[in-house]
């Protein structure tokens, strides 16, 4: 064991979780002030349910013994055999690693409800989110980094292109196309409430972000620096590049142009960052801003409410990201993964091709079984009339703000 290993490990998931709740803000500033408190909650609540579900079932269904390429055994069924070394950050304790790995769990199904934003039943989301991690989250953490036959077959994913941003992407989009588009979309403005709190909310996100890129290195050394590096520059690069498409397409440049750019950045660079250059980093950021702003005008064009474009900005991040690891991948950063195809080796770029349509075919089509089955139990979208009072009162009975 590492002192300073550990510590890291500590203090990257530490910075994982508070993503979360910086993920609340960054969503409650966008909706309507009616539902400011119901957008928080989906995040929030998350880190308390995803928690013991990832405690009891979770870890084991990702790192347990491989079965058949697909999911992980009960070996560590409600965390047993925590005094047994991890293979997969050996300089630290097993429980350390699991928690890192948790914060990840958490967020995941929360990024996804920026896309159902302002029309869900909380029930149903508690429902959906609860099947959602156990069915779609744990086998593709597995397929990915627990012995899965995605890492087997050699696709590289650093810190969760494909488990967290693409597998969050697809879901949204099913989610958006079964619940159906808010009350009067497209035909009333739908004006974000706050956008200093998502303001704020994009730079908690920013922050914690080094906590999910640098610490999946999961060790304090020279990979850790490099992944920090590559995040930061990232995201700069994709902030300048989104306000500048948006300048040209739009004629002015926005904060929430600015906060958006800045996480498209960020979960572009998320499956590469510890196996590129930082110099390589930056294109991947400005070609992800460009990438991202164009895809959340997608909505527009196929008139489907994604509320908080999470299917542009965390759906098509993602996947530019796994590509891009597949071109700029090299050995010279990271001798545990691979040379992408500028270094040579187009075999790479192949792999990561393959992870991007099996994570979102798994994801897009588990998605819409969940909600059929979730829709039989309690109906997902809320009445028209719950809809006109807002989730804060109609769910939670409970303002943000009082007059």
């Amino acid at each position: 064991m590492n002192a300073a290993d550990t510590a890291f490990i500590l203090v990257s998931a530490a910075l994982v979780l508070l993503m979360t709740p910086g993920l609340g803000l960054f969503y409650g500033g966008m909706v309507r002030s009616k539902n400011v408190l119901a957008t928080l909650m989906h995040s929030y609540v998350l880190i308390a349910l995803i928690s013991i579900e990832w405690a009891i079932l979770g870890y084991t269904m990702a790192f347990g013994s491989d079965i058949g390429g697909l999911v992980g055994g009960l070996d560590y069924l409600n965390l047993a055999g925590m005094d047994k070394p991890n293979e997969l950050a050996k300089t630290v304790p097993h429980l350390a690693f699991m928690a890192f790995q948790m914060m990840f769990a958490v967020i995941t199904p929360a990024l996804i409800s920026g896309a159902f934003a302002e029309r869900i039943k909380f029930s149903a989301f508690l429902i959906f989110s609860l099947i959602w991690a156990v069915c779609i989250y744990n086998p593709l953490a597995h397929w990915v980094w627990g012995g899965g036959w995605l890492g087997t077959l050699g696709a590289l994913d650093f810190a969760g292109g494909a488990v967290v941003h693409m597998s969050s992407g697809a879901s949204a989009l099913a989610f958006v196309l079964f619940l159906g588009k808010r009350k009067n979309y497209g035909r009333e403005p739908f004006i974000p409430h706050n956008l200093p709190m998502t303001i704020l909310g994009a730079g908690i996100l920013w922050f914690g972000w080094f906590g999910f890129n640098a610490g999946s290195a999961l060790s304090a050394g020279d990979l850790a620096s490099s992944a920090f590096v590559t995040t930061h520059l990232a995201a700069s690069a994709a902030a300048l590049s989104w306000i500048l498409a948006e300048w040209v397409h739009r004629g002015k440049p926005t904060t929430l142009g600015l906060a958006s750019g800045a996480v498209a950045g960020l979960v572009a660079i998320t499956p590469a960052a510890g196996f590129v250059t930082p110099m390589s980093s930056i294109v991947i950021g400005l070609v992800g801003g460009v990438v991202c702003y164009m895809g959340v005008n997608l909505k527009h064009m196929f008139r489907y409410d994604d509320a908080l474009d999470v299917v542009g900005v965390h759906g098509l991040g993602g996947t530019w990201g796994a590509l891009a690891t597949g071109l700029f991948a090299t050995k010279a950063v990271n001798d545990a993964g691979n040379d992408g195809l500028l270094y040579g080796n187009p075999e790479l770029l192949w792999n990561q091709f393959v992870s991007v349509v099996a994570t979102w075919g798994f994801c897009f089509v588990g998605t819409l079984v969940i909600l059929f089955v979730v829709n039989m139990i309690v109906k997902v979208r809320v009445t028209e009339q719950d809809e006109d009072k807002g989730l804060d009162v109609s769910q939670h009975g409970e303002t943000g703000y009082q007059n």
